[in-house]
């Protein structure tokens, strides 16, 4: 892999619009700490849509190919069409998006069924049809380049998912100390989706701009793959940052990889040794200054209570504001500590993306077809 940070290539008219704060909610959702780091969610961000914008150019290719105006479900199912794993999951996917539409179309249909009491019977199986629409597809485009049955037995396997029984068993493990406020915004992060600002999520891939555009399906796949992309990036990103953790016991523990120092910025080496230490932010109250201690007063010590005034610049109100500002230094360096401590960092990004793309053996430059620019994909 050339590189390993996402150039700016892959930004667009449409990088105007952000995800950042969506991001942050997605990464907490997938085993990211409370309130994720910004850097890293801004990483992320450029990581996804980078390989978005390159995904979307190849399958423009695929598009072209086939004589179409549009790029559609097709064109996508055929660039996946080598990682059974990850097709099979796109297929249940689009089976559920079908099994959803069909459900909120049954209740629209009962809530007006009176006044379609006569035209019932012609339109049932035109509705049954309509609402299988992704099923279908996908079936007639796998059918069409399947000639050993591989992909067609794909809609047919029920073989447990161990990606996603990985992700739930440690969402199950995130809420085990959680309160109910806790447990409340933990539940409203995993409900967010690119597919749920279908129209923000157009903007931020600048698809007005584009020559042959994605529709309506095309689009719901990409949303999928990006959130998709996000999940195994927190996925990647957690193995390295548990890799990385000193180990009681492990001799080699204070030994860190070259090639894992190398991308890191002197902030984020510092970071993983002293977490403690490291500052947020310049404006927060971790980082002002201690305060300046008063000498003692050259009188007899009182025993009694201390009049207001006697002790000069060390007054009573003095004192317990100053005792206020080390109390709230004290909780905010223990709550930042520990936020830090517990969030990826984008070293930790950085270091999966490297592993990801780095192919073992003589012919490892000839192995992936899904390579541009340098870049691995990581949803497909």
């Amino acid at each position: 892999m050339s590189s390993v940070v996402p150039s700016s290539s892959g930004k667009g008219v449409g990088k105007s619009t952000n995800f950042t704060p969506e991001l942050q909610s997605m990464m907490f959702s997938l085993g990211d700490a409370r309130r994720p780091l910004h850097e890293s969610a801004v990483l992320v961000e450029d990581i996804v849509h980078t390989q978005l914008i390159n995904l979307l150019q190849q399958a423009s290719e695929v598009s072209q190919m086939r004589g179409a105006r549009v790029i559609s479900a097709e064109d996508l199912l055929f660039l996946m069409r080598k990682d059974k794993k990850k097709l099979r999951r796109l297929l249940k996917y689009m089976f559920f998006r079908d099994y959803k539409s069909k459900i909120v179309k049954g209740i629209e249909e009962d809530e007006l069924l009176e006044d379609k009491l006569g035209s019932s019977s012609s339109s049932s199986s035109s509705s049954s049809s309509s609402s299988n629409k992704r099923q279908k597809i996908a079936q007639d485009f796998l059918i069409s380049i399947d000639q050993t049955g591989e992909l067609l037995s794909l809609f047919e396997d029920d073989e447990v998912d161990d990606v996603k029984q990985e992700r739930m068993e440690r969402a199950e493990r995130q809420t085990r100390t959680m309160d109910s406020a806790q447990y409340s915004e933990f539940s409203e992060s995993r409900q967010l989706s690119f597919s749920k600002k279908a129209s923000k999520f157009r903007d931020w891939l600048d698809c007005s701009s584009m020559e042959i555009k994605p529709n309506a399906i095309a689009m719901e796949i990409l949303a999928y793959l990006a959130y998709e992309t996000v999940a195994q990036l927190v996925d990647l990103a957690l193995l390295v940052k548990q890799d990385v953790a000193p180990k009681a016991g492990d001799p080699f523990s204070h030994a860190v990889s070259a090639t894992f120092i190398q991308y890191h910025n002197p902030t984020e080496t510092h970071a993983l040794g002293q977490t403690a230490g490291m500052k947020s932010s310049p404006d927060s109250p971790e980082n002002t200054p201690p305060a300046t201690p008063t000498p003692p007063t050259s009188g007899p010590p009182h025993l009694g209570k201390t009049p207001s005034g006697t002790m000069g610049n060390g007054s009573v109100s003095q004192d317990s504001s100053r005792a206020k500002q080390r109390k709230r230094k004290r909780s905010a360096a223990a709550c930042g500590a520990e936020a830090q401590s517990d969030a990826i960092l984008p070293a930790h990004i950085r270091e999966a993306i490297r592993r990801y793309g780095h192919k073992i053996g003589p012919l490892s430059p000839y192995t992936s077809a899904y390579r541009r620019n340098g870049m691995t994909f990581l949803a497909c």
